[in-house]
């Protein structure tokens, strides 16, 4: 079975917490951040505070892919790695939590499973997914698109480097059945690939990355 933790909390506290809220009848906001987390950068965590801020959401949950659909011809570091990474990055925080249920799921990833589980597991949730605004464009082509569009709200976030997305590019989805909505993002320019090569080649990238996951990258030769 899947597990949360949360920044700070114990597990059984922060399980113990959501389901209470569920049986009491108050609504749960509840945000979702997928990704492989490659490593988890500053952009990752503003982004979901700014979520959590302008959309007055409980939680943000951060869930590292176990064997991502659409990376399945590229190097990825192994799950166990990304889910740690993620663990120590959220730490302090109260209201950002990570669970392993795409790295403890087999085989490959799809978010219509995932969006599946948590409503098993939480059924009294608002689901808020949240993406770039690019990828947002693109649900229709999703697996299983007619039954995602009933699981979640999609937030769609225009950050720096994207295709913006405007209203009037949500009425095809809308159409479709989705419930979407579009949020600006602070202009922040930095992407796990270019910390990657970053690290890979020994260059810096302090305050890109939380220091406790620089020094587990290291410890752990992630990128060398």
């Amino acid at each position: 079975m899947a597990s949360f933790c949360a920044g700070s909390q114990s597990l059984d506290d922060t399980l113990a917490g959501l389901h209470e809220r569920g049986r009491a009848g108050e609504p749960l906001k509840l945000g979702i951040m997928g990704g492989t987390f490659d490593p988890i950068h500053v952009g990752h965590l503003i982004l979901a505070e700014q979520v959590h801020d302008a959309l007055g959401l409980d939680f943000v949950l951060f869930i590292p892919t176990g064997n991502p659909s659409f990376k399945r011809d590229k190097l990825v570091r192994p799950a166990d790695d990304r889910l740690r990474m993620v663990e120590l990055a959220i730490e302090g925080n109260p209201h950002f939590l990570v669970s392993d249920m795409e790295v403890v799921r087999e085989g490959v990833t799809y978010t219509l499973d995932t969006l599946r589980e948590l409503h098993a597991l939480l059924p009294a949730a608002e689901l808020f997914f949240i993406m770039g605004s690019d990828t947002l464009l693109t649900l229709d082509h999703w697996r299983a698109s007619e039954e995602l569009a009933k699981l979640a709200i999609f937030v769609g976030v225009n950050r720096p480097g994207d295709s913006l997305a405007s209203e009037e590019d949500l009425g095809h989805l809308r159409a479709l059945g989705f419930k979407a909505l579009l949020l600006d993002a602070p202009a922040l320019e930095v992407s796990s690939s270019d910390i990657r090569q970053r690290l890979e080649s020994g260059r810096s990238v302090r305050y890109l990355v939380p220091d406790s996951v620089i020094r587990y990258a290291d410890e752990r030769r992630l990128y060398r």
